[in-house]
């Protein structure tokens, strides 16, 4: 009866004993997350099956993240189809505005819980993973169905454990673990897998850390990005969900592969033009920047600001180089105020605004233009990403990006 991780949570989910990877399970879904980019193409699909009501109204969870406020017509189009089907269907759980992004937004407000199974349409929903949580992204068309129905098929992934030990060095975070095993295992490297991430290194992180991996578990093709739930997964969970929940662990003589990285001589790493597996060490790239991004999914919590702030404190952006800070919720935003943060970024030269994706997709404030460099603390640089197909995206991390908006150049943080 031995089992992975994933076939634990997908085997309570679909009312069996035990399924193996390969099998075909349908599973009963806990929560279904769309945002104001990926919600009309879902609600269309809901409408032209011809079911009149949601499987379950309080399940679903709708936040405004992606074009907010609204920069255009179709947008704003976009946010009153979104908002009257929200009315129509008596859904309890919907954030317009001013709530933040969505990854950010769900485990902060208690809609993830270890064990359950989250779909999102949303390619980055692995995130929740970090708790967890089988959690994984799925097109508009699929989440028409969960809707009506509350159930979908998978087919139960293999698993690849990848162990982490060692002490980080300072300045160097979880960004570049991540950023280093992607770089190490290619962009296909876990093509539909369940990616485990244990070891010691792992246990020492806090939740904002475990974010990053499990959110990035999909830039090298895994279907689930997973870390263990332990006494860290249950203090943050403290006074954010009072249901109950019961997490898993993969069975020791379970059928996965293991991956071993030490990362206690790891330095910081970067992202190069125009994928998320061409990494380099920071030391060896030197380049000027005109825009850095700190914020995003897998940057922009409350830590990154922390981090980034310290370094700017008393620093200023340097000239021919602009800074966008984006904290990725309201309730992140909130602490940077109370902590003094937006002052240090203002003061820096920084420009700040409200919680929301910003250009991490390239549809919404801070598009680059033709022959621009942007770093970025997000988790894609693919051509065009963040506006014109002949700029530059790097990603790092949000201490590289500080260091880097006050030198005018990628650099290391001293």
């Amino acid at each position: 009866m031995s089992m992975t991780m994933s076939e634990k949570i997908l085997a309570r989910a679909s009312g069996k004993d035990k399924v193996e990877a390969g099998e075909i399970v349908m599973a009963n879904i806990n929560i279904a997350m769309v945002h104001d980019l990926t919600g009309p193409l879902a609600v269309k699909g809901f409408k032209e099956i011809g079911t009149e009501k949601v499987w379950d109204k309080e399940k679903i969870v709708v936040p405004f993240d992606h074009q907010v406020p609204a920069d255009s017509i179709d947008s704003a189009n976009n946010h009153i189809l979104m908002r009257k089907f929200v009315k129509e269907q008596n859904i309890t759980n919907f954030y317009d505005v001013n709530q933040g992004v969505c990854h950010q937004v769900l485990p902060e407000l208690g809609h993830v819980r270890p064990g359950e199974v989250i779909v999102g349409a949303d390619s980055h929903t692995c995130t929740y993973g970090a708790l967890g949580t089988f959690a994984t992204g799925i097109g508009s068309t699929d989440m028409a169905m969960v809707f009506a129905t509350g159930k979908l098929w998978f087919k139960v992934p293999e698993t690849i454990r990848y162990e982490i030990n060692g002490d980080l060095k300072e300045n160097t975070s979880a960004k570049d673990v991540i950023l280093n095993i992607i770089g190490t295992v290619g962009a296909d490297g876990s093509t539909y897998k369940a990616c485990e991430f244990v070891g010691q290194t792992i246990s020492d992180f806090d939740m904002s850390d475990r974010m990053v991996l499990s959110n990035m578990a999909i830039e090298m093709g895994g279907k689930v990005g997973l870390c263990e739930a332990d006494k860290k997964t249950d203090e943050y969970l403290k006074g954010r969900t009072d249901k109950p929940y019961k997490g898993f662990i993969s069975d020791k003589d379970a059928n996965y592969e293991t991956i071993e990285f030490d990362v206690s001589d790891l330095e910081p790493q970067l992202a190069c033009p125009h994928n998320v597996d061409n990494v380099k060490p920071v030391s060896e790239v030197s380049k000027p920047v005109d825009q850095v991004f700190l914020g995003s999914c897998t940057n922009g919590r409350i830590e990154d600001m922390r981090d980034a702030a310290k370094i700017l404190k008393g620093n200023k952006v340097a000239d021919g180089t602009r800074m966008l800070v984006i904290p990725a919720s309201k309730e992140v935003y909130s602490k940077c105020l109370d902590e003094g943060l937006i002052k240090i970024f203002v003061d820096a030269g920084a420009l700040v605004t409200n919680p929301c994706c910003g250009p991490c997709l390239g549809g919404h404030v801070g598009l680059i233009g033709p022959d621009e460099v942007s770093l970025s603390t997000s988790n894609r640089n693919f051509k065009g990403r963040q506006g014109s197909p002949e700029g530059e995206v790097y990603l790092s991390s949000a201490k590289v990006a500080a260091a880097s908006a006050i030198k005018g150049e990628i650099s290391l943080p001293e």
